[in-house]
């Protein structure tokens, strides 16, 4: 633990949550090491992956935590409180609990492809490969990897959607049957 006094502790709190702004997002992101990319960290993120694995004009969203062996391609959104976390926790069944440290379960590394958008709480688990320009919805849960352009919802997701990448238009699966039987 770092000492510090209660007046320093204050000033420091009430900064890290008011200062959810580009430059100090910008400013954020090159005090841990990522400056020169346009890259813009929100307040509260934990970022514990390889600086080279983050791609450019990538915006990491209000106490993420990206863990393990994530790429991230060029310009993603990372909304907040997202989770994504490569590698998993093994039950050994001679202790009768889970390893307290993560442990690799063959290709467990995580792919969050060029133009995604991961909205709020989304969770990314350990081996999913994200395709181009996915849109992952809010409080989703991603345990598949995808194809590119698809919409993601659910828990656990499932593809609801797809971008056409020509138009940018969204095509809703539920809303396109519903709209052919009327």
């Amino acid at each position: 633990m770092i000492p510090i006094d209660d007046d320093r502790f204050a000033e420091l709190t009430a900064y890290c949550n008011s200062s959810n702004n580009a430059a100090d997002d910008r400013r954020r992101a090159e005090a841990l090491g990522l400056g020169g990319r346009d890259i813009l960290v929100a307040p509260g993120a934990i970022i514990r992956i390889p600086k080279e694995k983050i791609g450019r004009d990538v915006y990491i969203g209000l106490y993420c935590y990206l863990n393990g062996d994530v790429t991230i391609g060029d310009h993603a959104l990372i909304g907040p409180h997202c989770s994504v976390a490569a590698g998993n926790h093994k039950f050994d069944p001679a202790t009768g609990y889970f390893s307290a440290r993560t442990e690799r379960d063959g290709d467990d590394s995580i792919v969050i492809g060029e133009g995604c958008w991961l909205a709020s709480n989304v969770t990314v688990t350990a081996g999913v490969k994200l395709g181009r320009a996915n849109l992952v919805c809010a409080g989703a849960v991603v345990t598949k990897s995808t194809p590119d352009y698809a919409i993601l919802a659910g828990v656990p997701a499932k593809i609801v959607g797809h971008i056409d990448p020509e138009t940018g238009v969204y095509h809703w699966y539920s809303r396109e049957a519903q709209n052919a039987q009327t």
